[in-house]
């Protein structure tokens, strides 16, 4: 099978796998509840995806690797492949910042982050999940691939998955281009996890929850971002801009 059909089947497994990761990550440990992670309204995360495409090719560089011992040359190439992912996430991240005003994650909570965007801890994770890969997924992909050639159903579902994943893209991208038009006109960013949470709270009072349509709170685009601008900003009179408000954890670690 060339590369081409592999990362093209890798991406996908990877997008599937990562954004059931993400759920677990956030109800367990981040937001405490349900969450239908990233911007996107169907179950895939395509940074995942995209980070083990970069995962299998990084692999087969292992013998490149400097060194004389094989453990040595594996925890080189973990490294390697934590800093290429961190390395993605970053120009991801600033791609969607300086090209649609959206900051789909945030770590500015984090110790070490640079623009809230990349932090030493989440490249530890990148790490920890790179040895996941190398010794529970890699070794196994030839064989996967060689069954999906044989099962020609299975390879419609792959077929499917992208028909849907175009569909949910161009969708997403109609409603982030109205989520910039707002950030040019006020000059700001808006943080999607916050926007989320906004949405995630405000359809409770009326006993609704949307888990893959997060960004729909039952209310005009509109008036959703300018409820979310006037909760989290305040208008400087003096120059007219708008100024970010102290978020509700930086105000718990102030009053401690």
């Amino acid at each position: 099978m060339n590369l081409f059909l592999t990362l093209a089947f890798l991406f996908c497994i990877g997008s599937v796998l990562g954004w059931g990761l993400e759920v677990i990550f956030r109800r367990f440990f981040s937001a405490h509840h349900w969450v239908n992670p990233g911007f996107l309204v169907g179950p895939y995360l395509p940074l995942y995806g995209s980070s083990l495409c970069v995962l299998y090719l990084l692999a087969m560089l292992e013998s490149l690797m400097p060194g004389d011992s094989p453990w040595l040359k594996k925890i080189l190439l973990f490294v390697v492949m934590a800093l290429a992912i961190t390395a993605l996430e970053y120009v991801a991240g600033m791609i969607f910042i300086h090209g649609m005003k959206i900051k789909l994650w945030d770590y500015s909570d984090r110790w070490g982050n640079v623009k809230g965007i990349i932090c030493p801890l989440f490249t530890f994770f990148w790490l920890v999940l790179s040895a996941v890969y190398y010794f529970l997924i890699h070794p196994h992909i030839l064989s996967a691939l060689h069954w999906l050639a044989e099962n020609l159903a299975f390879s419609f579902c792959i077929g499917f998955f992208y028909g849907i994943f175009l569909i949910d893209v161009g969708y997403s991208t109609h409603l982030m281009v109205k989520i910039r038009a707002l950030a040019a006109e006020t000059n700001i960013v808006v943080r999607v996890e916050e926007l989320r949470e906004d949405i995630h709270q405000a359809p409770q009072k009326k006993n609704v929850r949307r888990f893959f349509f997060p960004m729909h709170g039952g209310v005009p685009v509109r008036e959703m971002l300018d409820q979310y601008v006037k909760q989290h900003f305040s208008r400087e009179k003096s120059q007219g801009k708008w100024i970010r408000l102290p978020s509700k954890k930086a105000k718990e670690k102030k009053s401690k």
